[in-house]
Formats: C-alpha cells, sequence, structure tokens
C-alpha cells in the first residue's frame, strides 16, 4: 500500500492544474514525494526556518513507494494495538522491516507477511537505519531504548531511533542526550487516532527534536498517519500529546455522560448520537466510541490504564509548570475509580460502565434503556 500525507493549501489558492510544473520547494522533493500527483486542495507540514510547521503546498503529495535502490530497513519494537497496523503499513509500503515484541505470538501475523523475528531490541537494532519503538509505559521505553538489550546500545552513527509512545517528555529529552553522544538521531513522535486510526493509516503524528532528523523519519511518518507535525525540540511531541490526552480526558467524560442521561430519559440513544453528532457537541470520541459502547463493545481502542498513565504524566507535568487543571484531576480520579472497577485492560470509553453503576442504573449489553427501563415510567 502507498503512503499517503494529506495536504492542504488555503482556499484562495488554487490546486496546480495537470501537467503544470510543481511550485514545491526542492526539499519537498528530495523527501520522495511524488510532485506529478494531482488532487484536492489543503494544509501541510512545510519546512520553514527554524522547524518544520503547517503551511500552504500546491496539492495533496503521495510518497512515492520505496524504489529498489533506496530500501531503508526499519526496526519495530512493539506489536500492540497500535504498534502492529502501524508495522504492516510499513511491510506493505515496501520497507524492510525487523521487529520484536515482549510476546512473540503479537508479532507473528507481521512475520508472516514478510518482517523478519528479532529476539530483542538490540538485536532490532543492529540491521536498522531506523528503529521505532511503541510500547506501554515510560519504564518500558527506558528499557527497550536505553536498557541493556535496548536499541540505543547497537544503533550506528547516522542512524534514528524515533519514541511514538505517548511518555514523559524528560524522559524524550534523556534519550535525545544519550543518542546524540553516539552520533544517533532521536525523536519523541506520540500519535493520536485511536486504533482505528492505527488501521487506517490515518493518525496525527506530533514530533520533537531536529529538524533534520525530522526529514529523514517523514517518509515512515506518511505512510502511517495524514498528520504530521514537527512541534518543535526534544520533548515538544510529548508535550503536545500531553495537550491532547487533556482535551479528550474531560471530552470523554461529557460523552459518557450524555449518552448515560439519554439512556436514562429513555430515549433511543443510537438516534441521539446522529442528532448531535453533526452538531456543536459532535466529537470523535461520540462519533467512534458511543456506537460501540451501545453494542456493548467495551474491547480497547485505548486502554484505561494506559490512559491513567497518559493522564498521570500531565498532571506531574502541570505541576512541574505550576499550572491548576482541575477538570483534569477530576478526570484521572474517575478513569482511576474505573480501573478499580477491573476496567482497567477495557477502553476508555468503558469510564461509561463506571458512571453508569454510580448512578445507579447499570448498563445493559445492548446499550440503550427503554422507557419502560426509567425509573417512575
Amino acid at each position: 500500500m502507498p503512503c499517503w500525507a494529506e495536504r492542504y493549501v488555503p482556499e484562495h489558492q488554487a490546486p496546480r492544474a495537470p501537467g503544470a510544473p510543481s511550485t514545491r520547494r526542492p526539499e519537498h522533493q528530495a523527501l520522495g514525494v511524488n510532485a506529478g500527483w494531482r488532487g484536492l486542495a489543503g494544509y501541510a507540514v512545510f519546512a520553514t526556518a527554524p522547524s518544520w510547521r503547517t503551511g500552504p503546498l500546491a496539492a495533496p503529495a503521495k510518497v512515492t513507494p520505496v524504489a529498489e535502490d533506496a530500501i531503508t530497513t526499519v526496526g519495530w519494537v512493539g506489536t500492540g494495538v497500535m504498534g502492529a497496523p502501524m508495522c504492516g503499513h510499513l511491510i506493505d509500503a515496501g520497507y524492510d522491516v525487523r521487529v520484536t515484541n515482549r510476546t512473540k505470538e503479537r508479532a507473528h501475523s507481521l512475520v508472516e507477511r514478510g518482517a523478519k523475528w528479532c529476539a530483542t531490541p538490540r538485536e532490532v537494532a543492529a540491521q536498522a537505519d531506523v528503529v521505532v519503538t511503541i510500547v506501554g509505559y515510560p519504564p518500558d521505553v527506558r528499557e527497550v531504548t536505553l536498557g541493556a538489550e535496548g536499541a540505543l546500545g547497537a544503533l550506528r552513527p547516522g542512524s534514528l531511533v524515533v519514541d511514538m509512545t505517548t511518555s514523559e517528555p524528560q524522559l524524550a529529552k534523556e534519550i535525545f542526550e544519550a543518542a546524540a553522544a553516539k552520533g544517533v538521531g532521536s525523536l519523541d513522535a506520540p500519535v493520536s487516532g485511536g486504533d482505528v486510526g492505527a488501521r487506517n493509516a490515518t493518525l496525527v503524528v506530533m514530533a520533537g527534536g531536529r529538524e533534520e532528523d525530522f526529514e529523514r523519519a517523514l517518509p515512515v511518518f506518511q505512510c502511517l498517519g495524514k498528520t504530521v507535525t514537527l512541534e518543535g525540540g526534544p520533548g515538544a511531541g510529548q508535550h503536545t500529546k500531553m495537550a491532547n490526552q487533556i482535551a479528550i480526558a474531560s471530552g470523554m467524560v461529557g460523552v459518557c455522560e450524555a449518552l448515560l442521561y439519554a439512556s436514562r430519559a429513555g430515549l433511543d440513544v443510537a438516534r441521539v448520537i446522529d442528532t448531535i453528532g453533526p452538531g456543536a457537541a459532535g466529537s470523535w470520541s461520540l462519533s467512534n466510541y458511543g456506537p460501540r459502547a451501545l453494542r456493548g463493545d467495551f474491547e480497547p481502542g485505548f486502554k484505561v490504564d494506559h490512559f491513567i498513565k497518559d493522564l498521570g504524566i500531565a498532571l506531574a507535568e502541570a505541576r512541574r509548570m505550576r499550572v491548576a487543571l482541575p477538570g483534569l484531576a477530576l478526570a484521572e480520579q474517575l478513569y482511576v475509580a474505573t480501573s478499580a472497577r477491573g476496567l482497567g485492560e477495557k477502553g476508555t470509553h468503558s469510564l461509561l460502565l463506571a458512571l453508569a453503576e454510580l448512578a445507579g442504573a447499570p448498563w445493559g449489553a445492548s446499550g440503550a434503556r427503554g422507557p419502560d427501563q426509567v425509573p417512575g415510567k
């Protein structure tokens, strides 16, 4: 599957006519973007000193598949709910992939598709130009990158390590400094979009690090997401992801409370979602997680326990910066309560089950409650 990157221009700037010469800067063409591709107009990530920002390009771009004489070997560490489909896109794009995971069975489908199994991150790194890690928690990031069998121990000068885990900004800076001491580039590049975005290669990638390292990694990122942005120096990607998680946390509380209220009022909750979704109350969480909740499907697109980890990092950073975030603190406590009810391995929308229990209105497997089930009816 070719890699894609959505690129937008302002409405007043018309897309380039078929056959017209490219107006893109030489450095964009050097990244392997097909200058002849035409399509819808919109915004893109492009280079401006001193950093990459969102800005105008002539037309959406299709990344040229990896040429036979320029194959890059990518090492991949972590094949969970997000990591497995993300790695699969790189295999489909023609990259030579080395893969490892704590549980070998979870990498089996990728090996069947052409990835080569390695026993440790260090073994992966010894055979790769770029190593991408996407694991669970900051201690895991530290182990697979800086540990005795970590990737950094075997990466060659001039290679690159990219951590796509949602992790601590300070750890990202530590990895950057350790990598730089060995002549290795480093990026922190967490993603947003959940399991759906991972499967569909529509993730949002928010990166931190040096511009030259971002440029090198961009073709890989474009295989994974539609929006790819360098936010600043080391740790900036993680700080951006914290802002993302803060926005989601309180929003998810609102979505779950809205579903619970509609159910308790005896409404057709599916109809309510369809009605309010296109309006001001609409959100990605409502559109994607609302229907799952109605089906009684609380399997993870993103696990509760991982979300608690993210909210904990955000709260710690907020305390360090002396920023009061009471809404985030409340959301974090509600998710801790959700995990305490045995739902830590379920999706973040399982907060609905904890809130329903708190309200004395257990959420049925079929979702909405009929009018005859509403107290007083």
